[in-house]
């Protein structure tokens, strides 16, 4: 297995993040937008090193020790060059950041500092400050504390120097932590007519500093933004005597005294105090202690006030045609399979299948699986209303779902007190499918239906991911669900179930080799001259066997079209290839998330829908599920919307050796933005459905 045609994928991560970027600074992305891409950028980058930076440090300090992690082969070299591009990304960050100031002010919206404000924003933000902040801060004199208090991960500080005019040698450091969870990190502030003026929660604190620290009589005051980030990674100890859910609580603790792997501050702070803080984190230079602008914690501008004259022109999801005259879900799903386009098409029907099967007297018991949920959880709420009415529920809740463990964890109580069976997982494996089973007894009759799907069962990403959502009754892929959940229910009895599965490519027992068998057929058709032809669609591609795989189906002359959004660690330009092999990210408004397979099988095409990404942990690691889409004409549909994505030339750019991220030329032809024309595509469909049934009515 040859890794010498591999880009590392922490590095190829970052050209993701630079995608990202490349969004925010797009002049035809609606501002508002434009910001929020600002905040997704800053919010990737905070767990980036929470999770892949503390990652690579960790392999440096176990070099030579036994652990349970895949060692990079040179993870030092790898921090060094993420130290150059994270610099450079910061730097382009604070460019664009500028250029939508300017922005912002052209629309006569403006982001205030506590330094331009008139009398009466004045008065109205030290009101602001008695009523809504003060008993949310604490100011710490850290001089006189024997250690530095607990950061928390995910907050911003504020680090004050104070002064008496009369001596420079009496001065004192203090940390406030800014409440903007609890008050909010924007606040709107009295304007002119045609005006928007807003000032950040900081601010509003640094403007009221002499209020805060009367009782010291200081007279000056320094006051800079810093925040800390730090190692996320949960340790779960070996401990046989305590549950997951105890290993689990007590690696949420210790995460809050993870070790800094990222020290941001404003660059005009104070070099005194910004030494003193260095050296209490027991930081050093060679550290990712990064220089920044005023503002840090961009990831809150995600919900950048809506104060902009032109609104957001989402669209609304629509609901699909062959669910849109019925009075039931289920009673469509019992005579066909229908597939969902999130979030084109509404994610109402998932939770109206659950709600009817809640209040169906025949249906008898649900199995689900849950990964991440929506806070107020329609999901949970009709799970919790068919235990009520007297079914058996079970539900997969997987607790080690990352940065959802506390949320999850909720839920478990919240599902167990109602009476719900809640399975944990699977010891050292994540479980990552998304699938359902519903059965209903009617007479002597057992009938089962449910769903596979590659998005969450939540209602609120449904929104916003571009998910694939199967919903059928299908007898040998409800067989399938039935046994992956009995490997569930009881994992100790070995894999046995999960290697029984006929119909669904299962991780980590089948998908892996299946996957090679049907890459290896279009081989054989290509060196027989055959038309040959994989098209794939996956969140990140960097397992190196079926890289290698995928780069000989290319030397053999296999036609191989990839669309991936993030990761790619293929080196994919050779001169070996007959066919080419190529490449396209798409970042837009919706997060493409959906994980799409087709191989041209000799003109049998097959096609699957899937939960796992081309990564080592989803493959090895984890339980994840692809569903065979065998209805022609949702087979038709699936295709038409990835051969759409195929031809975009707006928010495609092409992936290759060098990281460019060079947009997908749109010279002289028509210009295709691929989310726009999927929901042109799709609403046509209802134009037809309505159409169709005008016309029969009329025939009758």
């Amino acid at each position: 297995m040859s890794k010498k045609n591999l880009i590392p994928r922490d590095i190829s991560w970052l050209s993701f993040n630079a995608r990202v970027l490349q969004e925010a600074n797009d002049p035809n992305v609606p501002l508002k937008q434009r910001i929020r891409f600002l905040g997704i950028h800053s919010n990737n980058m905070d767990e980036f090193f929470r999770v892949r930076v503390a990652t690579l440090r960790r392999m440096i300090e176990l070099a030579g020790k036994k652990a349970n992690m895949h060692f990079e082969d040179n993870p030092q070299e790898i921090l060094d060059q993420i130290q150059v591009i994270v610099l450079q990304q910061q730097n382009e960050f604070n460019r664009i950041w500028d250029d939508i100031l300017q922005e912002l002010k052209k629309e006569k919206i403006f982001l205030l500092t506590e330094k331009n404000l008139n009398k009466e924003q004045r008065v109205f933000v030290k009101q602001f400050f008695d009523e809504e902040v003060r008993s949310n801060i604490i100011p710490l004199l850290i001089e006189t504390l024997p250690a530095l208090p607990y950061l928390r991960d995910k907050s911003i500080y504020l680090g004050v120097v104070m002064r008496k005019n009369k001596s420079a040698y009496d001065q004192k450091y203090s940390l406030i932590e800014i409440p903007s969870k609890t008050v909010g990190r924007f606040v709107q502030l009295p304007s002119k007519a045609g005006e928007k003026n807003i000032i950040l929660l900081e601010d509003v604190v640094r403007f009221n500093l002499p209020y805060i620290f009367s009782y010291f009589a200081y007279d000056h005051f320094d006051a800079h933004i810093f925040k800390v980030t730090k190692d996320a990674e949960i340790d779960l100890d070996s401990d046989v005597s305590t549950t997951l859910v105890q290993k689990i609580e007590h690696g949420l603790k210790n995460r809050r005294k993870g070790k800094p792997v990222r020290f941001i501050y404003d660059k005009e702070m104070d070099a005194g105090l910004l030494e003193y803080l260095i050296r209490r984190l027991n930081l050093s230079r060679k550290d990712n202690i990064i220089p920044g602008g005023r503002i840090h914690n961009f990831r809150h501008f995600m919900d950048f006030p809506d104060v902009f004259d032109k609104k957001n022109t989402r669209v609304t999801p629509f609901r699909h045609p062959a669910l849109k005259n019925s009075l039931r879900v289920t009673d469509v799903i019992l005579e066909q399979d229908v597939m969902l386009h999130f979030p084109y098409q509404s994610f109402d029907p998932v939770i109206d299948l659950l709600r009817e099967a809640a209040m169906d007297p025949t249906v008898t018991g649900i199995k689900i699986t849950a990964y991440r949920l929506a806070s107020n959880s329609k999901t949970i709420n009709a799970l919790v209303n068919a235990v009520r009415n007297g079914k058996e529920v079970v539900v997969m809740l997987e607790l080690r779902a990352r940065f959802d463990e506390e949320a999850n964890l909720e839920w478990k109580e919240v599902l167990e007190e109602e009476g719900v069976k809640v399975l944990l997982g699977v010891p050292n494996m994540k479980v990552h499918a998304k699938i359902c089973v519903i059965k209903k007894r009617v007479g002597t009759k057992t009938i089962q239906y449910g769903f596979v799907s590659t998005g969450n069962l939540n209602e609120k990403t449904a929104k916003v991911y571009a998910d694939h959502c199967l919903l059928t009754s299908n007898r040998n892929i409800m067989a399938d669900i039935n046994r992956i959940f009995r490997y569930l229910e009881n994992p100790k009895t070995g894999m046995q179930h999960l290697q029984a599965c006929k119909t669904l490519m299962v991780c980590p027992v089948g998908m892996r080799k299946q996957l090679m068998q049907m890459i290896n057929k279009e081989i054989r058709l290509a060196k027989a001259k055959k038309e040959a032809r994989i098209m794939l669609k996956l969140n990140s591609l960097s397992d190196a066997t079926l890289i290698n795989k995928l780069q000989e189906a290319a030397q053999a002359g296999v036609e191989v079209q990839m669309i991936v959004r993030g990761i790619f660690c293929a080196r994919i330009q050779s001169k070996k290839y007959k066919k080419p092999l190529t490449a396209i990210s798409i970042v837009d408004e919706y997060l493409e998330h959906a994980r799409v397979l087709i191989f041209n099988n000799g003109g049998k095409e097959r096609m699957f829908i899937s939960s796992a990404d081309w990564m080592v942990r989803n493959l090895d690691h984890r339980v994840e599920a692809a569903v065979p889409v065998t209805d022609e004409e949702i087979k038709k549909e699936l295709e038409d919307i990835i051969h759409i994505q195929l031809r975009d030339n707006v928010k495609a750019r092409w992936l290759d050796n060098d990281l460019a991220n060079n947009y997908v030329s749109s010279a002289g032809k028509k210009k295709i933005r691929s989310q726009v024309e999927t929901y042109h595509y799709l609403h046509r469909k209802i134009q037809k459905s309505v159409e169709a049934v005008k016309e029969e009515i009329v025939t009758t």
